[in-house]
């Protein structure tokens, strides 16, 4: 009986990580916003370690940036970024930051444009000269 109880909650677990889409959440300066496309990952070559979303809300696109709990670990230090590509332009709405599991770009106005969001980490203990990326796919 307690095989079937722990397969049922990975079931759940895996179908809520599969879905890529989450329904409400709260970006720097909107409280709500959508998730668009699906979720991307930063893969460091031993799995993945973090995820990446694109989001729309308050009429702006943001990035955001989620470091997996199992990645962080006392001494480890890294650098997490978010930003929007906007098709045809720089990318736009940056934000880097240090040591934080979570990051959110600024809101940028590419709605009327196509867009993928992208995440880049950095393991500035264990090989500071490579950033891992990944984008979401592109929504218009």
């Amino acid at each position: 009986m307690r095989f079937v109880s722990v397969a049922a909650v990975a079931a759940f677990v895996l179908a809520g990580l599969s879905s890529g889409i989450a329904h409400a959440e709260s970006a720097p300066g909107c409280d709500r916003v959508t998730q668009i496309g699906r979720t991307a990952y930063i893969d460091m070559g031993g799995g993945p370690v973090a995820s990446v979303k694109q989001f729309k809300g308050c009429g702006k696109n943001f990035a955001y940036v989620w470091v997996w709990d199992s990645w962080i670990k006392p001494g480890r230090s890294y650098e997490v970024q978010a930003s929007i590509y906007p098709d045809g332009r720089n990318p736009a709405g940056g934000v880097r930051v240090r040591n934080k599991q979570e990051v959110w770009s600024k809101g940028t106005d590419t709605l009327d444009v196509c867009t993928r969001a992208s995440g880049t980490l950095v393991d500035l203990v264990g090989d500071p000269s490579y950033g891992w990326q990944a984008f979401t796919d592109k929504r218009c």
